[in-house]
């Protein structure tokens, strides 16, 4: 377009005029170019510089058209015009269109570069570089400076305009309104100038900023928008002091061209060339006699440029004129200028600074408040996007615009402060757990709340409301974890009051039903899952409850009567008869796999020598089984193989019947909850031994037949638990009876060796059950355990269906085990009374640690065998086969006896495993 403008016709065809021949045109054209040139040289670069870069660019653009018509060169001109590049390296045309000056030059007049040397031009793109370099390192410096400077310029402006104006200091109030408005102005130039040709230069010439570089360039942008923003809230009162301000410098302009007027016409020597300059004073003096539109002031600037010929004004008259005419041009065009220099849509193309910038803010949330100011400037990208024509609409380019800006924001900033926000609340509320140092002075201590005192943020048709959005991540967060862990709501409660006290976000309420809050896994769940979770959770004897199997950073669930009587009273007392069918098929499977080991031709015949091996010893060894014994089954069964997870044969043997035992305590608690039911459903009957009869009630009062249908179904639910309630259903007798005939048959016999197992098997527990106690106090919690007594149930389960109490009972082994320990325990004793007298302090430690780890050993093997006694109670171990045959006979002789007394009587049986 350039070219097109200086390569048309010039010279007019046929005679006419001859531009390219005109030498009075050539030098009057040259002279100007030299004059502009010396007004502009003299600015650039210097605070007080208003457009002279602008101007830079046209003088360059009018040489090039000189050169292109009259074909001559001012080489000295030429040299002065490329050593600007040594204070202006670069200009910024256009967002991020960058001009150098050397380079255009250079291209338009490739006659001229011939007169230079290589060194003067490689010297500018040396130079160049350098500049760059130099930026980059004061930057930082500058960013302080300026951040000074517009502070104290704010308050200058709150200060001059909040004032009352005086009238009798009117004319001294405006001339400081108008250099505070300007110096606004410059700051707004300077500020863009640096940062448009920083960023431009930095693409431009394809070399990568530092972070340190992007976070100073992002803090000039946000004092550019401050500048802006300055304005725009005090438009009101600026427009109005524009206003007088416009008047009271054309009124000190009109003074200075009356002064040079009177001073011509008091000149009576009249010539063509003084009366034009008269002439041109009266028009300049007729024009500023009205408003301050761009066209009167077009005209003045045309008149005042032959006014001022021929000496009409001073020296010391004719600057503080010009002066007056440069204010008169800045504040007349105020508004428009700083919109102009303060718009940041250059940052469309410089959109990879935004993330590092809100890293930056992030970390540094004191000045939060400075979100306002870049989103205002990136704003400033859409109105220029609105007119791109290379796609179908541009709707299509601005929702591309606000998608990545908002991705940016949300992963840069938003999440980033959702995220911190729960983990400081689960930090606070987890300070017993001792999870994180929390010290400030070593961690550091950011003040995130300072981001919820924001305004929200305006950007395209929404509003960024920071505080509602975390508030929103919160509440979605606390009810999705509590639906999925109801136990875990008085904790998120919590969280949620923390919340609202340390960062002020209101919270909403979860509302989730209480009754439904700590009631933990469903009956159903466990039901249909039972070979998971006998495998996952931990019985425990004492408290009846289970306990999930310790895995780091996660909380554990619990079962308890509790629970499972509120899963019973949502499905029904028939979902217990349900549960324990289950519990039969799966105890099916694991009772195929106990009789597989136990037929397995290793085990069989170890078994059998042990056997043989107590029978020989057992009167040399007060009828006690040998510790030594068990611990050689223990230890050479490992030879058989191990599995990649370092476990033999028996510690899988163990985790089977601790998985069979568990499966029998689930059916007690079953039992146990459908008892809690069962009485709480009948609490409200006043007394269980005198029931009236309802139907026989409505019967006598002769009411309708739907009364009497009610009537017989309340007398059924009362029947019903009121037999619940006095004995219930005896599960563990159902299972015994179900499986001991399969197990006692003569093609089972290889299962009458298990008794002989009991010792090694106790063994192997004992350590097991150290080795997890002793994880709860590390790190690494996993596999960690406090209790299993799934263990105990188990032996004493199979023990009974074995009906081998009396063989295990003569093995005599918890005996034999409690006098090894004690013995080895007054040994080490006897040592150490012996021992410290010679003070050796390490091999009294190391008696110390032998004696303690005895007294672990013991207590664990004294634990256990209070366990299994305990467990043996609930399958009635104290009674043989025969001796429960022989109770079964007398129990139905005098069934038959109350039958024949009580001929009209009924007896209900207990429900059978179906």
């Amino acid at each position: 377009f350039f070219f097109a403008c200086i390569e048309q016709q010039f010279d007019s065809l046929n005679g006419g005029v001859s531009v390219s021949k005109n030498s009075t045109f050539a030098e009057e054209f040259a002279h100007s170019i030299r004059s502009i040139f010396a007004n502009v040289e003299a600015k650039l670069g210097e605070p007080s510089e208003i457009d002279q870069r602008d101007k830079y660019v046209g003088i360059c653009g009018l040489f090039v058209l000189h050169f292109q018509i009259f074909r001559t060169i001012d080489k000295k001109f030429y040299k002065s015009l490329l050593d600007i590049c040594k204070k202006v390296p670069a200009i910024t045309l256009t967002a991020n269109i960058i001009w150098f000056p050397d380079n255009f030059l250079i291209q338009k007049i490739p006659a001229a570069a011939k007169l230079l040397d290589r060194k003067s031009l490689q010297a500018i793109k040396i130079h160049r570089d350098t500049f760059l370099q130099q930026k980059a390192q004061s930057l930082t410096k500058d960013v302080q400076s300026y951040y000074v400077f517009v502070s104290s310029w704010m308050m200058k402006m709150e200060s001059i305009l909040s004032k009352e104006q005086r009238m009798d200091k009117f004319a001294e109030d405006l001339t400081n309104r108008c250099n505070v408005f300007i110096q606004g102005f410059l700051y707004a130039y300077s500020i863009s100038t640096i940062i448009k040709t920083t960023m431009n230069l930095y693409m431009s010439m394809q070399k990568p900023m530092t972070k340190t570089s992007v976070k100073a360039l992002c803090r000039l942008v946000e004092l550019l928008k401050a500048i802006e923003h300055m304005f725009y809230r005090r438009s009101m009162v600026v427009a109005d002091s524009v206003s007088h301000i416009t008047q009271h410098l054309q009124h000190q302009a009109l003074h200075s061209i009356s002064v040079a007027k009177k001073r011509v016409i008091s000149d009576k020597k009249y010539s063509e060339q003084r009366l034009d300059v008269l002439s041109a004073l009266v028009l300049a003096e007729n024009t500023l006699n009205g408003p301050s539109t761009k066209q009167r002031r077009l005209i003045v600037s045309l008149a005042l440029s032959v006014g001022t010929q021929m000496k009409t004004f001073k020296d010391e008259e004719l600057f503080p004129l010009q002066v007056v005419m440069k204010k008169l041009d800045l504040i007349s065009e105020l508004r428009e200028r700083v919109q102009t220099q303060c718009d940041c849509c250059f940052l469309y193309w410089h959109r990879a600074v935004f993330p590092i910038y809100l890293d930056d803010v992030y970390e540094n949330a004191v000045d939060a408040a400075r979100l306002h100011y870049m989103f205002s400037a990136l704003r400033d990208c859409v109105p220029a996007m609105m007119h791109a024509r290379h796609l179908e609409s541009y709707e299509i380019l601005l929702d591309c615009y606000d998608k990545e800006i908002m991705e940016i924001l949300n992963e840069h900033l938003l999440d980033k402060l959702c995220k911190e926000i729960e983990k400081d609340l689960r930090l606070s509320v987890h300070t017993h757990l001792k999870l994180d140092d929390r010290n400030p002075f070593k961690v550091g201590m950011k003040d995130l709340a300072l981001f919820f005192s924001l305004n929200p943020i305006r950007f395209f048709n929404r509003f960024i409301d920071i505080r509602a959005y975390v508030t929103h991540y919160l509440d979605k967060t606390f009810y999705n974890l509590t639906t999925v862990a109801l136990h875990d709501w008085a904790t998120y409660s919590e969280m949620r009051n923390l919340a609202t006290q340390r960062y002020g976000l209101v919270m909403t309420e979860a509302h989730l039903p209480s009754q439904t809050l700590e009631q933990g896994l469903d009956v159903l769940e466990i039901m249909r899952n039972i070979h998971i979770f006998v495998s996952r959770y931990l019985y425990n004897l004492n408290n009846q409850i289970f306990i999930e199997r310790t895995s780091n950073n996660k909380h554990l669930n619990t079962i308890n009567i509790r629970h499972i009587a509120n899963s019973i009273r949502t499905h029904g007392t028939g979902i217990m008869n349900t549960t324990v069918n289950f519990t039969y098929q799966f105890l099916k499977k694991k009772f195929y796999i106990f009789s597989q080991f136990m037929y397995d031709e290793h085990i069989k015949s170890r078994l059998i020598k042990d056997i043989r091996f107590f029978r020989e010893i057992k009167d040399q060894n007060d009828h006690k089984y040998p510790f030594d014994r068990a611990e050689k089954f223990n230890r050479g069964i490992r030879k058989l193989g191990i599995t990649p997870e370092g476990q033999s044969y028996l510690d899988q043997f163990r985790q089977l019947i601790s998985q069979i035992g568990n499966a029998m305590g689930y059916v007690r608690m079953i039992r146990s909850g459908g008892l809690h039911c069962s009485s709480n459903a009948i609490r409200f009957v006043p007394d269980l031994e005198d029931i009236v009869n309802f139907e026989e009630l409505v019967k006598e009062e002769g009411l309708a037949e739907e009364t009497l249908k009610a009537a017989r179904h309340l007398d059924s639910v009362l029947s019903d638990h009121t037999r619940n309630s006095a004995e219930g259903t005896e599960y563990f007798k159902m299972l015994v009876d179900v499986f001991a005939p399969e197990f006692r048959s003569p093609k089972n016999i290889h299962l009458r060796n298990f008794y002989i197992i009991v010792p090694p098997l106790t063994l192997n527990f004992v350590e097991h059950s150290i080795s997890c106690k002793e994880k709860l106090n590390k790190k690494n919690k996993i596999g960690a355990a406090f209790t299993d007594d799934g263990f105990a149930m188990g032996v004493a389960y199979i023990l009974k269906l074995l009906d081998q109490y009396r063989e295990f009972d003569s093995l005599h082994w918890f005996q034999s085990v409690r006098e090894k320990y004690l013995k080895e325990i007054r040994a080490v004793a006897k040592q150490q009374n012996v021992q410290s007298a010679s003070q050796d302090e390490k091999l009294l430690q190391t008696m110390n640690l032998t004696q303690k780890r005895l007294d672990v050993y013991l207590q664990e093997f004294e634990l256990l065998y209070f366990s299994l006694s305990s467990a043996r109670i609930f399958f009635r171990a104290d009674k043989t086969a025969a001796e429960e045959n022989q109770e079964k006979k007398e129990k139905e002789e005098e069934t038959k006896t109350s039958n024949g007394d009580l001929s009209d009587s009924t007896v209900s049986a207990d429900p059978v495993v179906k």
